[in-house]
């Protein structure tokens, strides 16, 4: 057993560890700095943030050893009851008392557990165990029902806690789905639908009504002339038709089924209400922090924005504030280029692996990462809505430590297991 592990070890992308462990020891570091105050300086002190997230990156240390040295077929075995346990965690949950206006931690003592941070692992396992374990392509009609069904089902349950921010991640499965050669025209639809839904929120309805019409009678005027078929242009219709019903359909969305704090950021976004000191506090003073570091930041510990707390929530969904303010433009490069080469160094992980259960977790891993990198820093920088996504193994939380940690070292895992068969 010991030679077995020891040509595991030897086998493992160790330079993907070290990005690893450098993005999660500056996390820390700059936690500290967010949390630091003088009666809880002690870096060990348990009931500070940083003491606490200590403990989670030595259990993480800890969860990805085990993980290197379990067998590698584990994970694929288990994939399905790991992702029911995970299910009955959702639904447990729901019977949870609200946090912030969601219902997404289940208490165990001192700690919370957030089944939706483990939902985004448990869900990678199954579904590169399932189209790992069948021949048909994507693009067949059961395989799709079936793939987009394990997708959902938990996204569904997550956004049932309120939870719209962990919930939206879950479209970052098109990733594994396109690789494995799911359509473009689903993408092509998913766009033009965010943009049908900014419009209607922008322009008067009959305006975009009228558009819609318009384009139909190009169509028509089109397919007369090329002499198309009935098919293609009964297709067309019910494109037409389905676009103007979404179309109508949003405002009653956007009034009955969004948070009002939901609708509020969205709106503030799309510059149609303005709100400094509410709503949009946040953001203006994450901007600031970040903007007012300069070329090499304020230094450690220096930051103004983070030592008088103008920013809440810096520590977790606004950490790169931190990082902007007390180390620059520098520093917060140096920390963008550590991610681009984690996500390149896992894409072509990826697509070096024979076994097709790791090539589709492999990019499941690929497109959680870069969703919750994209996401996270289009929030501080007020480019996308404030949804409350982590930063992956840089925010405080010990649920997202660990669910990370796991979805990385599992696929690492894989990988070794290959170079060791080549």
């Amino acid at each position: 057993m010991r030679a077995r592990n020891n040509s595991i070890l030897s086998s493992v992308d160790w330079v993907t560890v070290l990005v690893y462990v450098l993005i999660v020891l500056f996390g820390w570091v700059n936690i500290y700095a967010a949390t630091y105050e003088q009666d809880t300086a002690n870096v060990f002190n348990m009931n500070s943030q940083h003491g606490k997230q200590l403990l989670w990156i030595g259990l993480s240390f800890l969860l990805a050893l085990v993980i290197l040295l379990a067998d590698a077929h584990f994970f694929s075995t288990a994939a399905y009851v790991i992702y029911g346990l995970v299910l009955v965690l959702l639904l447990v949950v729901l019977s949870m008392s609200a946090v912030k206006g969601a219902t997404s931690w289940i208490p165990i003592g001192p700690l919370k557990l957030q089944p939706s941070e483990f939902a985004k692992f448990a869900t990678a396992l199954a579904i590169a165990k399932y189209l790992g374990s069948i021949d048909i392509h994507i693009r067949d009609f059961k395989t799709k029902i079936i793939t987009f069904a394990l997708i959902l089902i938990p996204a569904a349950l997550i956004l049932l806690q309120h939870d719209a921010g962990s919930a939206i991640v879950f479209a970052s499965f098109c990733v594994p789905l396109y690789r494995m050669g799911l359509s473009g025209k689903v993408l092509i639809y998913g766009v033009l639908a965010v943009m049908l839904f900014v419009l209607a929120l922008l322009i008067d309805n009959n305006f975009i009504l009228i558009g819609i019409i318009v384009a139909i009678a190009l169509g028509y005027l089109f397919l007369w002339l090329n002499k198309r078929t009935t098919k293609i242009v009964v297709r067309t219709i019910l494109i037409v038709t389905a676009c103007s019903a979404f179309v109508l359909s949003t405002g009653f969305v956007f009034d009955h089924v969004l948070e009002p704090h939901q609708k509020t950021r969205i709106l503030q976004l799309l510059g149609k209400i303005d709100d400094p000191q509410g709503i949009g506090y946040n953001v203006r003073q994450s901007k600031i922090a970040v903007g007012s570091g300069g070329l090499i930041g304020k230094g450690f510990l220096k930051g103004t924005q983070t030592k008088f707390n103008f920013v809440p929530e810096q520590e977790t969904d606004f950490i790169f504030c931190t990082v902007g303010e007390e180390w620059g433009f520098l520093g917060s490069a140096v920390l963008v280029i550590l991610y681009v080469v984690l996500f390149l160094r896992l894409i072509n992980m990826a697509e070096r692996q024979y076994s097709k259960f790791a090539l589709v977790y492999g990019y499941s891993v690929v497109g959680i990462l870069l969703f919750h990198f994209i996401i996270n820093l289009g929030m501080v920088l007020d480019l996308l809505p404030t949804i409350g996504v982590p930063l992956p193994f840089f925010s405080y939380g010990g649920s997202s430590m660990l669910s990370f940690t796991a979805l990385l070292f599992v696929f690492l895992r894989q990988d070794a297991s290959h170079n060791i068969m080549i």
